[in-house]
């Protein structure tokens, strides 16, 4: 039995059937970023307080690289599913709820290639 009025069925509203896999994602990263934050950690630990060199050698592994690289895409990723929350939960008007989440998901995906081509760079060029 359908509820929805048939204004709402022309328009398309009402579930999407999305917002299992969305709430999943957030979930799944949020437990993905707490060990990857210790990788995080020690290659911030070590840009403070090691010389360049033994940084760019440690990030080099190719264990380490993987999991700054994971922390990266986990963390975009979350962050942008997390302020989508948030747009669709606070911005009233449509037109403007599309628009600000589509903007937030472009600007956390250049965000998050910058993040990766620095990473590869420090580890290609040294």
């Amino acid at each position: 039995m359908d509820y929805r009025s048939p204004l709402a069925k022309v328009r398309g509203l009402g579930s999407a059937k999305t917002g299992t896999f969305h709430w999943w994602m957030l979930r799944v990263t949020a437990a993905a970023l707490i060990p990857l934050s210790f990788w995080l950690i020690t290659f911030l630990d070590l840009s403070i307080h090691a010389p360049y060199q033994q940084t760019v050698d440690w990030l080099a592994s190719p264990l380490n690289t993987v999991c700054i690289v994971a922390w990266i895409v986990a963390v975009f990723y979350h962050a942008a599913l997390g302020l989508q929350v948030v747009i669709e939960d606070y911005v009233a008007a449509e037109g403007l709820k599309i628009i600000s989440v589509w903007v937030i998901n472009l600007v956390f995906l250049f965000l998050a290639i910058a993040a990766l081509i620095a990473v590869f760079r420090i580890v290609l060029v040294g």
